[in-house]
């Protein structure tokens, strides 16, 4: 079992960093999608550039990659930690693949589908519906800001789920969703350089909005001059 779990691990990871958004942008349009929009490797940026025909297939496969190896360690007979663990290397691969220089995007789709099949797999409560949901939905249609209710919604994933007694591996396994999606924030290389902020804000706004600015117009505005430089894609 310690050899199937190891090679799931790996398998996960390389599945994960299969980059959809890219090779969909790469094929259809012959353009590099980091050079493009925000710069990030996902379906918002691809549908951004591209078309609900091309993205929507990218979002159901990110979605569903996580799901799959946390299916396929739950039919191994896989404890929940090990589980757990196998969804946490889909996310890495996605965020980090080796594909594209461990490079890639903020693995919000992906981290949804293992945060949604865990439970379900398990006949554990429905935490990412009783968390995820009307935090992320109010920040999204109420405030209108999607980075800031997806960060806030994830982060309430492992508050509830200890919240409501779930197993530690699964509160544990939120927490380090939570935590992937923070450090692939922070660690963000930007189209565009902001001199006028200090790093600790810009490192706020990274987290809160994913951008240097929380203005979206005016980081969107300051990308797109970025992108007209001679010499940028």
């Amino acid at each position: 079992m310690a050899i199937e779990f190891g090679l799931l691990i790996v398998g996960a990871y390389l599945l994960g960093s299969a980059p959809a958004a890219y090779l969909v942008a790469k094929w259809f349009r012959g353009v590099d999608i980091r050079q493009y929009g925000s710069g990030n490797v996902g379906a918002t940026n691809l549908l951004r550039l591209t078309s609900k025909r091309l993205a929507i297939p990218v979002i159901i496969f990110d979605l569903g990659k996580g799901a799959v190896t946390v299916g396929a360690a739950q039919l191994l007979g896989m404890s929940l930690a090990q589980q757990v663990i196998v969804g946490l290397a889909t996310i890495v691969g996605h965020n980090w693949p080796v594909f594209l220089r461990f490079n890639g995007g903020r693995g919000v789709l992906t981290t949804l589908g293992v945060a949604f099949v865990l439970p379900v797999l398990n006949n554990l409560a429905p935490t990412w519906i009783l968390a995820f949901g009307p935090i992320a939905l109010g920040n999204i249609f109420i405030i209108h800001n999607v980075p800031l209710g997806i960060v806030t919604g994830i982060a309430s994933l492992p508050l509830v789920s200890w919240g409501v007694g779930e197993p530690l591996p699964l509160t544990l396994g939120f927490l380090a969703m939570f935590l992937i999606l923070a450090i692939r924030r922070l660690m963000a290389q930007p189209p565009v350089r902001v001199a006028s902020i200090s790093k600790k804000q810009i490192l706020l706004n990274r987290l809160l909005f994913d951008r240097d600015i929380r203005d979206r117009e005016a980081w969107r505005h300051l990308v797109s001059e970025q992108r007209k430089k001679p010499g940028k894609g």
